[in-house]
């Protein structure tokens, strides 16, 4: 597939799931996400997901232990990633994105690992690997990988969709 039509699929891709929000941050949100997940390599459904289950879409959510944005950055990652304001959507998703391929190369693609990194901290999973048991994180990674398959559904449909309105 060309460039320019990877491009126009992920445009489609993005207004199509924008509709389904509310917003223009959505939009913008979405904008990002195809942006920086097709450049950073990571799959745009993962950051999706990631965005849907620490944040639910809110730019400027803040937990209760400080972590803070659409990707719910921690105040040292934002730091050591460079991002100086979380709230900011485009600085947020670009730190996010970055911190997950990170993680995914670190756990040589795994992404029950990179996920669960994500939500514990890598340290701790490196340490124990898939034999880290805390509930908490177990329920995270369960979670994380429905709402994945989900918007990887939600891809398939579009790009079907799209690959049949092509009367070249």
């Amino acid at each position: 597939m060309s460039c320019l039509g990877r491009l126009l699929l992920i445009l489609c891709a993005t207004t199509s799931w924008a509709q389904t929000s509310t917003g223009p941050k959505r939009r913008e949100a979405e904008y990002y996400i195809a942006a920086y997940a097709q450049h950073y390599r990571v799959p745009v459904p993962l950051v999706r997901a990631v965005v849907e289950r620490e944040s639910n879409w809110r730019p400027c959510a803040i937990s209760p232990k400080g972590a803070v944005g659409l990707m719910q950055l921690m105040p040292m990652t934002a730091r050591n990633l460079h991002v100086s304001d979380r709230c900011n959507i485009d600085q947020n998703v670009s730190g996010g994105v970055r911190y997950l391929a990170w993680l995914i190369q670190k756990f040589h693609g795994d992404l029950r690992l990179a996920s669960a990194a994500y939500y514990a901290g890598e340290n701790i999973v490196s340490r124990r690997g898939l034999a880290y048991r805390n509930p908490d994180v177990v329920a995270y990674v369960s979670r994380m990988r429905a709402t994945y398959l989900r918007f990887a559904q939600e891809k398939t449909e579009i790009s079907e969709t799209i690959q049949k309105r092509d009367i070249r």
